[in-house]
């Protein structure tokens, strides 16, 4: 059903303009339209459809489920606001609900290609990767050529180890579209791909266009900065490097003082006498590990070796646990004064065990059913205190590696989303830093809590620190979390092609190949720069 059609099947002209002016981009005219249509028609279902689909694409999100529910309360059987109620749910983590909406539309028999590919991203998300491998492939059988659908086939067979497979994927969205920035990177962060002379060539084109969007042209500068470092091209290497990050810089929101308050905040309201006051309350489940840190720490590493074990799920970063410190915060915009973490000390013992249960539950889809599972959402760090108060029986470990390495090699990373202290050597140098302190302090106050692991001396002694972690977590020694490689289970982080293989020490020091450029980085690192093991 066309959303420019009306719930009993006429086309409604005021309807068919604001669905044209949505067709050439003009979104804030096509919303326009649809509310005058509404004021005139507060039952019109299509325009009702029509301004939830552009509240989807401008990701104006709070009135869409109110939009789409008050649609399909008129219509139930008005799929198209059923599908849009579907991609709404997935853009807000809700994926149980939005398979149900799914099963509807497919009851219906009202399914389509793109629904089709709706179902496959949900399957991906929930850890239905080889579900989610048919449904691409049905898709690509059945004739659709583009680039974003190879390109998520090469996502899904990555995720499964199939690197042959996705490198093909990846290549054919480049034929299908020579200028997709994003199927370079995607060969890039495979992090074991080297580019052939030919392909530097096509991605010196691409950066040089003049014409080409700004997602194509940075994704290419990360990828020719990566095919240049895999060349000893150090210099030029780091000029493209650069010039992705200044260009992603621009587009993020990041003040790096405003986190540093934030971390102080956090030290200042957990004191010794505030952590002592929360203890015995939240859910005492011990099912989470949490492994935080900074990303490109080593932190997939640690997963893979935990995950390897037969008393524990791996996942993926889950954003759950930050979903819920954002929701204590009560901010309506960026600039708002944040509630939190001061609003725990108003909260009962019921309430903050609510909380954790709540974790567990919205947590749940991700799990395959064994005692434990892993949260390895690196920026949880900020939030070991709040897990002392709704889950005080989980457990933490602190993946730390070197700062010149760690920050270096996160600056090198183009991050799907989020991670937006990235892009600066500054701003990175600063987070780094401020995460030792506050990490410091949780060590302090809350002794024994936290498990720190070396990403160097993993690399150094792999087999004393596995059995010393897996001591540390109280799981019992299992062969196969030394043979962690072996392990066949699906990885979606940039370090997936990596822990699949055995440790070495290919990454320890590779940020002294582009020290002449870093003096930056050892300024804003501070003393974290040499006190990082203390």
């Amino acid at each position: 059903m066309n959303s420019a059609v009306s719930a009993g099947g006429q086309p409604r002209a005021g309807v068919l303009g604001a669905a044209e002016l949505l067709g050439q981009g003009r979104l804030a005219e096509a919303e326009a339209s649809c509310r005058d249509i509404l004021k005139r028609d507060p039952l019109d279902v299509s325009a009702m459809c029509l301004l939830a689909d552009i509240g989807l694409r401008m990701g104006a999100l709070s009135d869409v489920e109110k939009l789409l529910g008050r649609c399909l309360d008129l219509a139930p059987d008005y799929h198209l606001a059923r599908g849009h109620l579907a991609h709404f749910l997935f853009k807000r983590h809700r994926f149980d609900e939005a398979l149900i909406e799914m099963d509807r539309i497919d009851a219906a028999g009202a399914g389509n290609i793109s629904l089709l590919l709706l179902r496959a991203q949900l399957y991906v998300r929930v850890g239905r990767t080889e579900e989610a491998l048919t449904l691409y492939r049905e898709a690509e059988g059945g004739g659709l050529q583009s680039a974003s659908l190879q390109m998520s086939l090469g996502h899904t067979l990555k995720t499964l180890g199939q690197q042959a497979e996705a490198i093909a994927a990846y290549r054919e969205a480049i034929r299908l579209d020579p200028t997709a920035g994003e199927a370079y990177w995607s060969l890039a962060n495979l992090k074991t791909y080297r580019f052939s002379p030919d392909e530097i060539a096509a991605m010196r084109g691409v950066a040089s266009d003049e014409n080409v969007g700004r997602e194509e042209f940075l994704h290419t500068c990360f990828s020719l900065g990566k095919a240049l470092e895999d060349a000893g091209e150090y210099h030029e290497a780091f000029l493209h490097y650069r010039r992705g990050n200044a260009v992603r810089r621009r587009t993020v929101r990041y003040d790096a003082d405003a986190h540093r308050r934030d971390m102080h905040a956090l030290i200042e309201f957990f004191t010794p006498e505030r952590v002592s006051s929360l203890a015995n309350s939240g859910c005492e489940a011990p099912d989470p590990i949490f492994i935080v840190g900074l990303p490109r720490a080593g932190s997939t590493l640690i997963e893979q070796i935990l995950a390897s074990h037969s008393m524990v799920d791996g996942t993926q970063e889950l954003p759950d646990l930050i979903s819920i410190a954002r929701r204590l915060a009560g901010k309506s915009s960026p600039d708002d004064q944040s509630h939190y973490p001061q609003v725990l000390a108003e909260m009962s013992h019921d309430k903050l065990r609510a909380l954790g249960e709540e974790y567990l539950e919205r947590t749940r889809v991700h799990r395959s059913g064994a005692p434990y599972f892993i949260d390895k959402m690196p920026n949880n760090f900020a939030h070991v205190g709040l897990l002392h108060a709704i889950l005080p029986n989980a457990t933490v470990i602190d993946a730390r590696r070197n700062p010149m390495d760690c920050c270096f090699s996160g600056y090198k990373q183009l991050f799907a989303k989020g991670q937006n202290f990235t892009y600066s050597l500054r701003d990175i140098g600063a987070y780094y830093r401020d995460y030792v302190e506050l990490m410091r302090h949780w060590e302090k106050v809350m002794p024994g809590k936290v498990i720190r692991v070396f990403n160097e001396d993993m690399i150094a002694d792999p087999d004393a620190e596995i059995r010393q972690l897996l001591e540390s977590v109280d799981l019992p020694f299992e062969q196969a979390c030394l043979d962690f490689h072996k392990t066949d289970r699906a990885v979606r982080t940039a370090s997936s092609e990596q822990v699949r293989q055995p440790i070495n020490a290919k990454g320890v020091d590779r940020w002294r190949n582009f020290e002449p450029h870093l003096d930056m980085l050892k300024e804003s690192l501070g003393p974290a720069l040499v006190g990082y093991r203390e």
